[in-house]
């Protein structure tokens, strides 16, 4: 079975890193670049940059943000954020990026999830999800969580799995920020119903008991979290210790 993943995601908005509490009462987290270099150093599995302000200020995510990011970092990074077409996804990985993550764009133009596949291959082709609870059901937002598009979640997940996504990002926006753990409902949802990885975001607090529930009951591939690494609640080093000798399989 492969290594649990931990990767911490960069909110970036006007360059800066920011984190709020079910996407509203965004508050500085510190510099991108420097926060990237440390998570890099510290021994995270991966990282997640994620321009949030791109789509709905209808606008590209930051290249050079991107490229200075990349240049800092020896791990997989995902960028995300305005990201409409082809064009777009090329731009991205030429700056540094390993893959593409696609929100809003694949709910208004899902074919962009089959094309971008074919053409650069499924390993870089992350959809991003954002989901909340309405009336006892799971259903997709998007634009920063702005607009509820009335998709079912179990419907969605089905439906990008077969336009040939490689992961799915998976945000809960009930639990976003709270830090009084992961959506282990919604991950376990979507992961039980999906051949591909699926990577958990939304809820992790200092408590590293949030992450042994999202793998071992949310069933998650890999888990994402912000606030506690960037206010160094729940260092990276510090977190995969505590999985490790609870017989939770991390890169050390």
């Amino acid at each position: 079975m492969p290594a649990k993943r931990i990767i911490p995601c960069l909110d970036v908005k006007d360059g800066m890193t920011v984190k709020g509490v079910n996407f509203e009462n965004l508050r500085y987290a510190g510099d991108a670049v420097e926060l990237a270099k440390k998570y890099s150093e510290q021994g995270a599995d991966e990282l997640v940059f994620l321009d949030i302000t791109a789509t709905n200020e209808n606008r590209k995510t930051t290249v050079e943000m991107v490229q200075k990011v990349a240049a800092n970092v020896f791990i997989p990074f995902t960028v995300g954020g305005g990201i409409k077409s082809i064009d777009d996804i090329k731009i991205l990985l030429n700056a540094g990026a390993d893959k593409i993550a696609i929100n809003s764009a694949a709910v208004t133009n899902p074919d962009i999830i089959n094309k971008s596949a074919n053409y650069f291959g499924s390993q870089c082709i992350v959809v991003a999800i954002d989901a909340k609870r309405i009336d006892g059901d799971f259903y997709v937002f998007i634009h920063a969580g702005k607009t509820n598009t009335g998709i079912k979640l179990s419907d969605w997940i089905i439906d990008v799995q077969k336009r040939g996504a490689g992961e799915i990002l998976l945000t809960s926006m009930d639990a976003d920020g709270t830090q009084n753990g992961f959506d282990i409902e919604m991950t376990g949802l979507v992961a039980k119903n999906s051949s591909i990885p699926v990577i958990a975001s939304g809820g992790a607090g200092a408590n590293p008991e949030h992450f042994i529930d999202v793998f071992t009951k949310g069933y998650a591939d890999a888990a994402l979290a912000a606030s506690i690494f960037h206010f160094n609640t729940l260092p990276v080093p510090v977190l995969k210790k505590y999985l490790f000798e609870n017989n939770i399989e991390v890169r050390i």
